[in-house]
């Protein structure tokens, strides 16, 4: 019986919070690659709300002035935070489904492209459960019109392990990304959930139902939830 272990954060975390537990558990499946013979972990998919917070991707590290920082952090609302993600600067808060998947794409046959695409059919379906139709188009991520955007993905790898993963808008503050050209996109709109008419939903519910999609497309036999911060207990990290 092949399993994926979900990790839900209840209430909103901080940036640092998530990347702490994440690397907690790259560093897992790292130590398992040969010559080790520790065993290789389950999948794992992290998922949260954070607080206010903008991050930029890896090939903006360095380049965003400390005006720019400053005008992001609007006085203390929110923080910035340099990433090693792909992709350029967006926005995470409350309202908005934060996943990080951690996987080794070797051992469900996947090359990074097909990474992303599985992650956009997760979404593309996860959507369309609450009766969204989403896209993908010649830009990443997941689109509900060719100008409006539902979901940003960005992720990192390391020796095949994936981390950092999706943002999708469920009742997120779309105020936040006006602030910003979200992902180097000119031109393009940000929704949500909310703004397409779905009001009901909440992110742990959502966050549930996207893990599904992922453990379905990766054939895998169950998914166990767990409790993000009792796991981070009990395995010290």
């Amino acid at each position: 019986m092949r399993s994926l272990t979900h990790l839900h954060f209840r209430s909103p975390i901080s940036y640092r919070t998530a990347a702490f537990l994440q690397e907690s558990l790259v560093s897992r499946f790292l130590d398992s690659k040969p010559p080790s013979s520790l065993p290789a972990p389950t999948p794992y998919i992290l998922t949260a709300e954070f607080n206010p917070v903008y991050t930029c991707g890896r090939r903006e590290i360095g380049t965003v002035s400390e005006e720019q920082q400053d005008y992001l952090r609007n006085n203390g609302s929110a923080d910035f935070v340099e990433a090693l993600r792909g992709g350029q600067t967006t926005f995470h808060g409350p309202g908005q489904l934060v996943a990080y998947p951690i996987l080794d794409l070797r051992t469900h046959k996947l090359t990074p492209r097909s990474y992303v695409c599985l992650l956009e059919k997760s979404l593309i379906r996860t959507c369309r459960r609450y009766a969204i139709d989403a896209m993908t188009t010649e830009h990443t991520g997941v689109w509900t019109t060719p100008e409006d955007k539902i979901a940003a993905i960005g992720v990192h790898m390391r020796r095949n392990i994936t981390s950092h993963g999706i943002g999708l808008n469920v009742a997120t503050d779309l105020w936040w990304f006006e602030r910003i050209v979200a992902c180097g996109l000119q031109g393009k709109r940000t929704t949500s959930f909310e703004r397409e008419g779905v009001g009901e939903a909440g992110v742990r519910d959502v966050g549930k139902v996207f893990v599904g999609e992922v453990a379905e497309i990766l054939e895998l036999d169950y998914v166990e939830e767990r409790d993000a911060e009792e796991y981070m207990e009990e395995f010290k990290v």
